[in-house]
Parts: C-alpha cells; structure tokens; sequence
C-alpha cells in the first residue's frame, strides 16, 4: 500500500568465534595461548562473570631447525663363565665411515640441486648456526651420496630406456664456475605413456654436461640410439634422407620428399 514502510529482518549467520581471523594454513599445528581474566567486573566490581565468547588472532611464526646429535650407544657385556665379550653390531650408516645422518645429507642435496644452493652458501650458513662443515666436507658427502643412489638411477634409467616413445629436451643452465659461469647443457629424456593410456608409470632421467656441445650431444645422443625408440628412429631417419635425396632403399617409399624435409 502507498505510504506503507517494509521493514527487513536482518540475517546472521552462524559465526564461530575460533575460526575469527584464521590466516594461517589448516594443515599446521596450533599453539594456543590463553590471556588472563579479570576475576571482578572492571565497572561494577562484581565478580559473577561468565564466559560470553573469545576472540582468536592467529600468528603466522615459524620454529628455526635445530642440531642434534644422536649417540649410538653399544654396550659391552662381558660373561663370568668363559669371560667372552658380546656386543651388539653397530648400526648402518647412509656413507660408509660418515658421521652424517640421513636426514643431513637429504637437506644438503635437496639445497644443491633442488634449491641450486651451493655447496659454499651452505657452509657459510651452517657456521653461522653453530656447526662448522667445510666445502670438502660437503662435496665428499654429495659425491658418496651420488655414490649410494647410483642403482636407483640406474633402474630408473633403464625404464625410461625401455619405452616405445621417449620425449628428449635440450636446455642449456649455467653451471657454477671458479669465478664465473659457464654453459652446461641438461639432457632429459622422459617416459609418458598417460597419453597413449600406458599402464606403466612416468618417469625423466636427466643427464648434465659441462663441457662442449659436441661432446654433450655425442653422450646424450648414445644414450638414446641404443634403445629401441631410438634404433627405429635412426632407421626412419636414414630411410627418409635416403628418399630426400633421391635414392630410395630397400624398406620402400615411407614418406615423400616433402615430408622429409620438413622432419
């Protein structure tokens, strides 16, 4: 009706007071710490007082690493009767003779080659924080650790080489120097078979060289002709250069002259 006012009811909905100001991931821990009360009311000076609600700020912080150092402990036990020694065996290490634990030397790779970190970053680092690791130190636990996880590259190897079609890519990285920077060159060759509804799992290995290109390409490219996609590559490859220039070979006609110039 004319001159008549609606009014609206306003809506609020259920709000919880512990998600308030949540800025933090959900997936960290959370440390609460709970603020002091007043007993008595501040104006009236009463002390019925009954919980209403909180109100949570949240603090984004983070906890430095810390060093430790893990004692193997073998007790001798010696016998009253024969006076023979027993002892238990000591225990396995990652690098043979290294006083490095896994975890270690899983961050020190980890910082080198999936931080690009190098070794003397990290040195200067871990003296900063108390413990004193020279360069040499750390280049012989990356060389032993290369050493150890050389059959798992190899298995990995083998069943990138292994596939019918293998996808390779050049790119050139700068490699760190003795006062300087040079052109490396990374070799990866991938297996995915996801396109073509293959059961077997991906995977890439990758090869890095430092020294010419000549040199990079004549290693990468043995690598690959000696797998099966590669030999039946070279063998389109020569049948098409033969048919380019005019000599076809025994295998026929597989593609025109057109189309080899192209590929």
């Amino acid at each position: 009706m004319p001159g008549r006012t609606r009014r609206f009811t306003p809506y609020c909905a259920p709000y919880d007071d512990a998600k308030k100001n949540r800025d933090g991931p959900e997936h960290l821990p959370r440390e609460r710490i709970v603020y002091p009360v007043p007993t008595t009311c501040p104006c009236c000076g009463d002390g019925r007082l009954r919980k209403l609600g909180e109100d949570v700020t949240e603090t984004l912080e983070l906890v430095p690493r810390q060093w430790k150092v893990i004692q193997h402990v073998r007790e001798k036990l010696v016998c009253r009767a024969c006076e023979a020694i027993a002892q238990p065996p000591a225990p396995s290490h990652s690098i043979a003779r290294g006083r490095a634990g896994p975890k270690l030397l899983a961050h020190i790779l980890f910082a080198k080659y999936g931080l690009h970190l190098p070794l003397n970053r990290q040195s200067d680092v871990y003296q900063r924080e108390g413990v004193d690791l020279d360069v040499s130190t750390l280049a012989d636990w990356v060389g032993a650790s290369a050493a150890t996880l050389m059959p798992l590259v190899d298995a990995i190897r083998s069943h990138v080489f292994a596939a019918e079609r293998i996808h390779a890519d050049d790119t050139t990285v700068p490699v760190l120097a003795k006062g300087k920077t040079r052109t490396g060159r990374l070799w990866t060759y991938v297996r995915d078979d996801r396109p073509f509804a293959g059961p077997d799992p991906s995977a890439a290995v990758f090869f890095l060289f430092a020294g010419s290109w000549r040199g990079a390409s004549g290693v990468a490219s043995g690598e690959l002709c000696g797998t099966d996609a590669g030999r039946r590559l070279r063998r389109l490859w020569q049948a098409l250069r033969s048919q380019s220039q005019g000599r076809p070979d025994h295998r026929g006609r597989v593609l025109g002259a057109r189309q080899a110039q192209v590929l």
